[in-house]
């Protein structure tokens, strides 16, 4: 049988916005504007994907080690899940949380 099958943007930024929320020193996904719907842009052009993430990190995280984790786990879910390689993971960090209160 011939036919052709993909996967829809929407589909491939759920499964990036669960690997990103999976790694240590994520609190979230920014809330996006009109162009970034919770954090999350995935671009296709030519059968090449592109994901760019705006997240939300814990306060004290190393951002360029949480930044590294989630472009490193991003893209190997996105190949076991949908079998999809990308060919870029930007990570974009919008907001660092607050400090822990001494109670």
């Amino acid at each position: 049988m011939e036919g052709h099958s993909s996967i829809s943007s929407e589909i491939l930024g759920s499964y990036a916005a669960d690997a990103a929320r999976g790694v240590t020193g994520v609190r979230g996904l920014a809330e996006g504007a009109l162009h970034r719907p919770r954090g999350i842009k995935v671009s296709t052009e030519d059968g090449a994907v592109a994901v760019e993430l705006h997240l939300c990190l814990e306060w004290g995280a190393n951002v360029p080690e949480v930044g590294g984790a989630v472009q490193q786990r991003v893209a190997e879910y996105l190949e076991r899940m949908a079998d999809v390689a990308p060919v870029s993971v930007d990570v974009v960090v919008d907001e660092i949380g607050p400090p822990p209160t001494d109670a």
